[in-house]
């Protein structure tokens, strides 16, 4: 199944941990809920909020791109609502590259040569 931001699902708590919540969403999805987003106000203790087999609902906030690792809230019930985004549209899209430039390989194609002459006076002497 696939997921997208602003979604509305049921879950069930599969684990807890000093930092969030882990929910199964179905056979072979799992979100979590930072402990941020389990209730408005402070929560000091997981285990005094949530159980282990408890089913809840929960609503998308977010998901990784290259890791499809999802966010998840149980307090955006109380917040204003998330819009629900297209399902194409992925917010968090990190690239590490000017990708929309389309330079391709052709910078190191240019500088290859120099590099190449550079490397070899440092290995010659």
């Amino acid at each position: 199944m696939t997921y997208h931001i602003g979604q509305k699902l049921k879950g069930r708590i599969t684990g807890i941990q000093p930092y969030g919540a882990f929910v199964m969403l179905d056979d072979h999805t799992q979100g979590l809920i930072h402990i941020s987003e389990c209730r408005s106000g402070v929560v000091r203790d997981l285990k005094n909020e949530l159980e282990i087999g408890k089913e809840v609902v929960v609503t998308v906030l977010d998901i990784e791109q290259y890791t499809n690792k999802i966010s998840l809230s149980l307090r955006q019930d109380s917040l204003l609502p998330l819009p629900v985004l297209p399902k194409n549209i992925n917010l968090r899209k990190h690239f590490w590259t000017n990708n929309y430039l389309n330079y391709g390989f052709a910078p190191i194609a240019e500088h290859r040569d120099q590099w190449v002459a550079e490397a070899l006076s440092r290995i010659g002497q």
